[in-house]
């Protein structure tokens, strides 16, 4: 899996190494989003500097520990000219069968509103349809995410429904949103190479490859 590697014209997804998980938690400490709002479900960030960036690197060892060819979640660090600037996520569970996968991901604050999540996603959804022959994906954001939507309904996902989470003692409301294989196809402008990828099909539960 290290040798691993999406490229769009800007970015680099890589599986990380220890030096770039170090950046990776780093980033995390300096903060993701403003402290008087809660964009994610698992409130990792509701924590000291410290504390965020060693959950940073134990949560992604704890994915690495886990993999199983049958539930698999795969996060990338991303590089933009150099620099790791956040992480991309994409995982199946029986992926073999069902063909669907779901993301999740972050920016350091310094990064955002640049065009690079959209970017990121992209060349997972890439990876995911062109390289693994997915069917659909989906993602969900609190629906004052504006950012997470906007991503999501410029590469092509429809609205799949809403489900509520408690956040910070309060309910809030989130918005599931599905990318068909079809509506990829039609809404696609990211060019985005794959390296790598044949050896590391068994673990995602399909035949190796060239």
């Amino acid at each position: 899996m290290a040798g691993l590697r999406l490229r769009t014209p800007a970015l680099e997804l890589r599986w990380p190494s220890l030096d770039d998980l170090g950046a990776l938690a780093e980033l995390a400490a300096l903060g993701v989003h403003d402290p008087a709002v809660q964009p994610f479900m698992v409130a990792w960030t509701d924590a000291s500097p410290d504390e965020r960036a060693l959950s940073t690197m134990q949560y992604h060892w704890s994915r690495w520990a886990s993999w199983r060819p049958s539930d698999w979640m795969l996060e990338l660090v991303v590089v933009r000219d150099g620099t790791v600037v956040g992480t991309q996520g994409i995982g199946g569970r029986e992926f073999a069968v069902l063909r669907e996968v779901h993301t999740g991901s972050w920016l350091g604050r310094s990064y955002q509103g640049q065009g690079i999540g959209t970017a990121m996603r992209a060349a997972v959804l890439h990876l995911a349809f062109e390289g693994l022959q997915a069917q659909h994906a989906v993602s969900e954001a609190f629906e004052d995410n504006a950012a997470s939507l906007g991503v999501s309904r410029r590469l092509g996902y429809r609205d799949d429904g809403i489900e509520w989470h408690l956040v910070r003692g309060r309910p809030a409301l989130t918005r599931r949103l599905r990318l068909t294989r079809a509506d990829w196809q039609a809404a696609r402008t990211v060019p985005v190479q794959i390296h790598g990828l044949g050896p590391c099909l068994p673990h995602f539960g399909l035949p190796a490859g060239d």
